[in-house]
């Protein structure tokens, strides 16, 4: 009931702006007032993998292009509340049995070629997703119980969204971001999935690009920088409570180095303007920088645990390597390999003891949800000896490496994305732990689109042994991801066969259906420990350890939230709303 309450708040509050058709971007979500900002400018970031496409339905990453120039839909989250708010809306109303969500569009939105954004843009960008052939990682996010979430256009300016069971997570889904049909609806028309996914790549014009959001592409080079302009026609209709267009800056600009090494060298040095360091190597630099006046910067130390995971993940689907796939299959070689992973250790030397072990999906900021009482496979080395003992692997070659009664090898590849130096390091943790026990680790930092492109393949043979890397998002009221926990989800990684291989998995996929379609807080929240506990009995992934959020910016920039809205979950500010002050 208490989901209920928050609807009937949101609701509230959209009854005194139902006629506004300007959204007023509100002023406690950041320390400037509208008086003190100025307009113009440059916003510099970075990143260290290059972007894959520009395409909103083939994007599985975080801070993919779509998602930074066009961030939100229909509705949004309030930073300040935590509840959801009409955006493009301009309101909505639920009906009595919660299964319908009928919205009215905000009028006067454009995009930015300057055509008008209606319902059928949603509706449009609904079906794409839909289209299991296209493979949107949104896809899975639209069914519950295999049962389709449905649009329905009542006019150009009132799209009716039902949901075939009470849905935890309906507003979560209904914030999509829609994308023009003008453009992607003749391709799909005409040529369907195959069309879809050809358009876009980062070949395409950028004058092509059509954005709803604050940003449009000035200007793409690969491996060295994208480019990104003021889009007007956001400004149309989002403005500071002084009546200002957003965002304030004309550009932004997100160069692409090589490393997290790079980034903190090149924030050192005043060429970019925003970090959040995961060492607190990083983190002394940036202070030492500040305080001998070489460097005029904030850093908030601490301002909250992680709001992602980091984990090491088996591939069960290696047809060609029946030896591969049996062990990677087996919890009892897993839970083998949880035992040699020294948390501790990652959290002292990777993130300088700033850092906090993780044993369940939940992210560590997410502090209500995580189930105190879920088991936990320590490091412990002779524990993982003995499981492995059990598994057949008591003897050792002549190098040290263990082997099984037909002299194979305990050996497996490992990688993760070059240049994330703290995955580097936990990797090679790991494989120095490993090896004394006798198990024999390749570890390989290999380029991230490459490693994606192995996690996302699907079938019976896939190209990889064990990959290290992490998951953002999710959704606040049920964390669990609608494309990770379900057998078939686009993010179910360990197991990409389209089904169900353990008898835990089964249940893992009906308890998710039951904690989203628990609108009860209370009993969500029990559905969500059970998961983790058998979260912890499989161990489809075996989570490492994630470091604080420490974000830093330089201090040229303005508009930065005040101190109770920093955190991982709302970053350190809203990029409408930051200026250049100098």
């Amino acid at each position: 009931m208490k989901k209920a309450l928050v609807v009937l708040a949101g609701l509230l509050a959209l009854a005194s702006v139902a006629n506004a058709q300007t959204f007023v971007w509100p002023q406690k979500w950041t320390v400037a007032k509208p008086s003190e900002v100025r307009r113009g400018g440059t916003l510099r970031a970075s990143v260290i993998s290059d972007y894959r496409t520009f395409n909103p339905f083939i994007t599985a990453e975080a801070g993919n292009v779509p998602s930074i120039i066009s961030p939100y839909g229909l509705v949004r989250r309030d930073p300040s509340t935590g509840d959801w708010i009409p955006y493009m809306a301009e309101s909505f109303t639920v009906s009595a049995n919660k299964l319908e969500i009928t919205f009215k569009i905000r009028r006067g939105m454009k995009w930015s070629d300057g055509r008008p954004i209606t319902a059928d843009d949603w509706i449009t960008t609904w079906r794409i997703h839909t289209d299991k052939a296209v493979g949107s990682n949104s896809y899975d996010s639209f069914f519950i119980d295999g049962k389709p979430i449905t649009l329905q256009k009542i006019d150009d300016y009132t799209l009716r969204i039902s949901y075939p069971k009470p849905d935890a997570t309906a507003f979560a889904v209904a914030a999509f971001v829609p994308w023009p049909a003008h453009v992607f609806g003749p391709v799909y028309q005409r040529e369907g999935a195959e069309g879809i996914k050809k358009m876009w790549t980062l070949n395409e014009n950028p004058d092509n690009i059509v954005s709803a959001g604050p940003w449009l592409i000035e200007s793409y080079r690969p491996g060295e920088r994208l480019v990104l302009k003021r889009n007007p026609a956001f400004g149309e209709w989002n403005k500071d409570e002084a009546g200002n267009p957003l965002p304030y800056l004309d550009r932004y600009e997100i160069k692409i180095v090589k490393d997290t090494n790079a980034q903190l060298a090149e924030f050192l040095a005043g060429n970019i303007d925003v970090l959040a360091p995961s060492t607190v190597d990083h983190i002394s630099q940036i202070r030492q920088a500040i305080q001998q006046g070489r460097l005029d910067a904030t850093i908030k130390v601490n301002a909250s645990p992680v709001a992602s995971s980091q984990f090491m993940v088996f591939n069960w689907n290696k047809s060609s390597d029946p030896f591969k796939q049996n062990l990677f299959r087996s919890d009892k070689f897993r839970r083998a390999m949880s035992h040699i992973v020294n948390r501790q250790a990652v959290v002292d030397i990777v993130y300088g003891g700033l850092g906090t072990p993780m044993y369940t999906s939940v992210y560590p900021v997410l502090t209500q949800w995580i189930n105190p009482r879920v088991p936990k496979y320590e490091y412990n080395l002779q524990e993982a000896a003995k499981l492995l003992a059990e598994l057949g692997f008591s003897k050792k070659d002549r190098e040290g490496y263990l082997v099984d009664n037909r002299g194979r090898r305990l050996e497996f590849n490992l990688a993760t994305n070059a240049g994330n130096a703290q995955r580097e390091q936990m990797a090679k943790l790991i494989v120095d732990e490993a090896k004394k026990v006798g198990v024999k680790i390749n570890f390989s930092a290999i380029d991230f689109n490459t490693l994606v492109g192995q996690l996302l393949s699907s079938g019976a043979d896939r190209p990889f042994d064990a990959i290290i890397i992490g998951l953002s998002g999710g959704d606040l009221d049920w964390p669990f991801g609608s494309n990770v926990v379900p057998c078939k989800g686009n993010l179910h990684m360990w197991n990409k066969s389209g089904q169900c291989l353990d008898p835990r998995e089964t249940q893992l996929d009906a308890l998710y259906s039951r904690g989203r379609t628990e609108l009860e807080f209370q009993k969500r929240r029990e559905i969500g420990f059970q998961m983790q506990q058998i979260e912890a009995q499989l161990l489809p992934v075996i989570y490492i350890a994630g470091h604080n959020y420490h974000p830093a910016w330089n201090n040229r920039l303005g508009g930065e939230h005040p101190d109770a809205l920093i955190s991982a979950i709302w970053g350190q500010r809203q990029l409408e709303l930051t200026f250049i002050k100098r």
